[in-house]
């Protein structure tokens, strides 16, 4: 955790990795209490929780719209964060999972928050899917883990001599993307897990042939790949 004195200040949570029940007990308190809570998205399974709370937010879903790729709306969405802190608003951040796995939003709010000494910042510890996916697929992180975001398989050259988490499949695009890029060091019908809605009722951990990735007909934002470290081509 990261303070400094100042007359606005952000204060970064977790949302979770999808079940209400797995937000800390620390962040909800400090949701109820906000004075200003902005959410990084709605499109979030314990978003439905938060507006039965009664819990007023706003987000930044509109600056989606705009965005021509996401680091350019990562970086508007950090900016306009330290431009309201500076202007003496107290802002609670939610994004979903764990501040610190794959939110690339809080690394720049991080860089930019240390240039202004009239912003206090601070990231509150949250639970990430990677908790729960070390529960249903049965691994230990001391074994090794690699993870990555969908948009970055594309610069590997090799195959990873730990196990692959590749998270953020999006759509089918992106799933066909990872496939290629897997392909030039995995055999087409490499077996691999795709995890839909981890933590969430309607989960699905599932086992596929790696040409059959981008034809999942459930593919969306809640995607996540696993890729076992004992392949070889």
């Amino acid at each position: 955790m990261e303070n400094k004195e100042g007359k606005g200040s952000i204060t970064v949570i977790g949302l979770g990795p999808g079940c209400a029940g797995l937000i800390t007990r620390e962040a909800w308190e400090l949701m109820e209490q906000a004075e200003a809570l902005v959410l990084r998205t709605a499109i979030h399974p314990t978003v439905a929780a938060v507006r039965a709370a009664g819990i007023a937010f706003t987000t930044y879903d509109g600056f989606y719209e705009s965005a021509p790729d996401f680091e350019t709306l990562y970086r508007a969405i950090a900016d306009d964060l330290v431009q309201r802190a500076t202007q003496g608003e107290h802002l609670v951040y939610a994004v979903p999972g764990s501040p610190l796995v794959a939110e690339r939003t809080v690394v720049l709010l991080r860089e930019r928050a240390a240039t202004h000494d009239d912003v206090a910042f601070s990231i509150l510890p949250g639970m990430s899917f990677v908790e729960v996916l070390y529960t249903r697929l049965g691994i230990d992180p001391v074994e090794g883990l690699t993870i990555l975001d969908a948009e970055d398989v594309a610069k590997l050259h090799a195959r990873p001599f730990t196990n692959l988490v590749i998270t953020q499949v999006y759509d089918a695009f992106t799933a066909s993307d990872c496939k290629l890029a897997l392909m030039e060091f995995l055999p087409d019908d490499a077996p691999v897990t795709f995890v839909h809605n981890l933590a969430l009722p309607d989960e699905s951990v599932r086992e596929i042939p790696l040409f059959e990735l981008d034809r999942q007909p459930d593919i969306d934002h809640l995607t996540t790949l696993f890729v076992p470290r004992t392949m070889e081509k």
